[in-house]
Order: C-alpha cells, then sequence, then structure tokens
C-alpha cells in the first residue's frame, strides 16, 4: 500500500488539531493502561498538578505581590536576569489599584527576564490552557504549515468551525484579522488565530487564483493527538501533534500496541512545538530499556536525571523520527533521548531549539504563570536552546514537495528502515 503524504494531512476525518504550544510544562501523575504502569517520576522542585484553579480572591495589590514572589523565589537564573527584583515591589506596590493594574505590573516584571517562555495568565487564558491539557481545545479546526514563507493550511477538522465556514485543505492563508502574515512565523500566526471561545476572527485566504474571506467562529473542539497507520506490511507509522494533552501517553500506547508487530516504526514529531513534560519522559521511556532520557539543571546548578526504567519499554525495534524547524521543546526531548541512546535516527531538519521548563503555579483570582524553573540538557549533556538539534540525515521538504503530493522525509525514512529490515539489523 502506497502511503500519500497529502491522504495523511488532508483527510477530512483524520482528528488533527491546531495547537501549538512552546512551553514544557511540568506535571506527575502515574497511569496505568493495557497491564503498562508508568511509575510516578520523582517531583522537581515539589511539581503541583497542572489543572488546579485557585479561586481563592484577593485584592490586585495582593495579587502582584504573590506573583512578585513566586518569580523572586523560583525563576530558574538566582540573579533574576542580572537586576535587583527588590525594585519592582517598590516601583508598582502603591500604584496597583485594579486587576489590569496587576497584569501590568506582572508583565512588565516578566517581560524583564527576556524570557519569552515565562508568562501571566489571566482567568480567561489559564483556564483555556487547562481545558488544551485535559484534551480540549477552543479554536477553528485547522492545521497549519509554513511552506516557503506561506502559511498553508494542511488540515482541516471536518465538522470543525473552519470546515463549516467553507475553508479547506491548501488554502493559503494571506491575512489574519487584517493582518498580513507572509513571512512571518508559523506561531506569530499561531498567536493571532488563537483566541477566547465564541469570537469571531477574519480570514483573507487563497486558493488556487482565487483570492476570498472568510469570518470564523471560535468554539470548543474534541481533539486527540495521536495518529497512526501501518505504512507496509512490515512498517508503522505514529504522528504525534503535540505533547500536550494529558491523554496523549495512553493514546500513544493504544497506537503502539495496534503497531506492536510492525518491524520498524517512523515516529513523526513534525509541527510539533511541545506540551507535557512527563508525556515526553513517558513515551521515551517505550522504547527504551535504559539510559538517561534528560538531564534537568534547576535553581542553583541542582541536576535531575531522569532515567529509562526497564520494565517500561514495550516497543525495541528500529524506529526513525521525523523533525523539523517546528518541532520543539518536549518534541526535542524524545528526539535527543532516542538519538543518544541508539534507538532511532533522526530525518528531516534542525528542530526549534527550545531548551527550558516551565512550571504551572495557579494565581489567586483563577490566574495563573507559566515560568521557567529549569533548563534542560540532553543525554549526552549537550545544550540545544536556541540551537536545535540536527538530524541525521537532512532532508528537505519543498513548497513544491507538497503541491505534488510528495513527502520525502517519510519516503528517506521508510527507505532506511526497509534496508534496515532486509539486513536484519
Amino acid at each position: 500500500m502506497k502511503f500519500q503524504f497529502k491522504d495523511f494531512f488532508l483527510n477530512k476525518n483524520k482528528l488533527k488539531k491546531f495547537i501549538l504550544v512552546l512551553t514544557s510544562i511540568l506535571v506527575l501523575f502515574s497511569i496505568t493502561y493495557n497491564n503498562y504502569k508508568i511509575r510516578e517520576i520523582k517531583r522537581i522542585n515539589d511539581i503541583s498538578e497542572v489543572n488546579i484553579i485557585n479561586s481563592k480572591e484577593v485584592s490586585s495589590k495582593e495579587l502582584f505581590l504573590d506573583s512578585w514572589q513566586i518569580i523572586k523565589s523560583n525563576y530558574y537564573k538566582n540573579n533574576l536576569n542580572k537586576q535587583n527584583w527588590n525594585k519592582w515591589k517598590k516601583r508598582y506596590i502603591h500604584q496597583i489599584k485594579t486587576d489590569e493594574d496587576a497584569y501590568v505590573a506582572i508583565n512588565t516584571m516578566l517581560a524583564s527576564l527576556d524570557d519569552s517562555y515565562s508568562k501571566f495568565m489571566s482567568k480567561e487564558e489559564f483556564m483555556a490552557q487547562n481545558s488544551a491539557i485535559n484534551s480540549k481545545l477552543y479554536g477553528i479546526g485547522i492545521n497549519i504549515a509554513s511552506i516557503s514563507g506561506k502559511i498553508y493550511i494542511i488540515n482541516v477538522l471536518e465538522n470543525a468551525p473552519a470546515y463549516i465556514a467553507g475553508v479547506r485543505s491548501g488554502d493559503i492563508i494571506l491575512k489574519v484579522n487584517g493582518e498580513d502574515v507572509n513571512g512571518q512565523t508559523i506561531y506569530h500566526v499561531a498567536q493571532l488565530i488563537r483566541g477566547d471561545v465564541n469570537q469571531s476572527l477574519e480570514l483573507e485566504l487563497l486558493r488556487g487564483s482565487e483570492k476570498f474571506s472568510k469570518t470564523v467562529k471560535r468554539e470548543e473542539i474534541k481533539i486527540k493527538t495521536i495518529d497512526y497507520k501501518k505504512i507496509t506490511d512490515n512498517i508503522g507509522y505514529i504522528r504525534v501533534s503535540s505533547f500536550i494533552g494529558a491523554d496523549t501517553p495512553k493514546e500513544f500506547i493504544i497506537a503502539l500496541n495496534r503497531l506492536k508487530d510492525s518491524k520498524g516504526l517512523i515516529l513523526d514529531l513534525r509541527g510539533n512545538s511541545g506540551g507535557l513534560f512527563q508525556n515526553a519522559i513517558m513515551i521515551s521511556n517505550l522504547f527504551m530499556k535504559k539510559g538517561v532520557i534528560v538531564n534537568v539543571i534547576a535553581r542553583q546548578g541542582k541536576k535531575n536525571v531522569y532515567s529509562a526504567q526497564s520494565a517500561g519499554c514495550i516497543y525495541e525495534n528500529p524506529v526513525v523520527v521525523l523533525i523539523d524547524n517546528s518541532s520543539a521543546s518536549a518534541s526535542e526531548i524524545l528526539s535527543s533521548a532516542l538519538r543518544d541512546n541508539s534507538r532511532a535516527v533522526l530525518v528531516g531538519t534542525r528542530t526549534y531549539g527550545k531548551g527550558l521548563v516551565q512550571k504551572i503555579f495557579s494565581l489567586p483570582n483563577q490566574s495563573g504563570m507559566n515560568l521557567t524553573i529549569a533548563r534542560y540538557l540532553t543525554p549526552k549533556g549537550v545544550d540545544i536552546n536556541k540551537k536545535g538539534i540536527e538530524p541525521d540525515f537532512k532532508v528537505t521538504f519543498s513548497h513544491n514537495d507538497f503541491i505534488n503530493n510528495i513527502d520525502p522525509q517519510l519516503l528517506y525514512a521508510q527507505r532506511y528502515l526497509e534496508k534496515r529490515i532486509v539486513s536484519g539489523l
């Protein structure tokens, strides 16, 4: 059976989601599924559950002070970007009268850290993040990709708001709410499209030579993060669209069990910009009997080593991981863990390069904060932050490949595995 690239990305029956998350969020939980138990990994800095909403109501000034203290006590750089943190308290303590004042002050403090991954979240934003972790998405139901500077819609979920509005796979996004997105990063476009539920956005699209506009309302969308199939009798394929869902390990185990007889596996992490740190640890362990998965360097240089547990490994055949410059965060943890432990080779292009770890803090007034509390190194001790991971085999993907329904990266991975299988390696 020949695997068609467009068949996978453009099939309307495939449950994909549009979610582009740059944060790696630490969570702790245990999962038991099909007699497979992943033990709770030891805590780092007493990490809490992710979906706890703090309903305590406090004054705007107290909200600011709570945030100020959390940043001071937990940010991974002791020197807080080489500044005296007390200056922020002195500057704002007598100026805050409303929650909006507090938001401005907190965001200004965070901006001074020069760390785009540390961010304050209002009640609405915090609830949206927790919904994503609980496998709910508020959006319009599309997957997008940047190809030669153009933003393509590569998948539209059937019956999602975008589909109902007439948006289709293959459309090129020209503008979002009037802003030209040509040449913009996929992360910037994602931020423009994401937003509050029941609010509408205007998309200017190009389909062939026809330019037109669509108004689409954001709604709740049920999401899955895993797709899988057999490419041939001997080769299985699993795509992880995001690590954000709490159910992602369970979904992955289902896929792996269905493909357990495959003599080789392609693991597709292209376009996967991250999610839950713990999900990357758990999925890495499914392929490893031993070895370091990741090294986490916490505040004051404390090193925490996450290692594979032999009972966790359920697949030992050859693996190829597909990566690109949108593969970030948890995707990079999984990729480097499998490559450094000789469990996989990497095919594609250099990854994004995010080597920082965030923790979720629940704040009063149902708000929250993602704060960088650590950095991580690959099993071999390499810092990939702002550098990315180079593939073992560099294979590019062009605009013409997409138009002509060709996926050279997938084809390379398939040929590589076929050779491994024939040679018995």
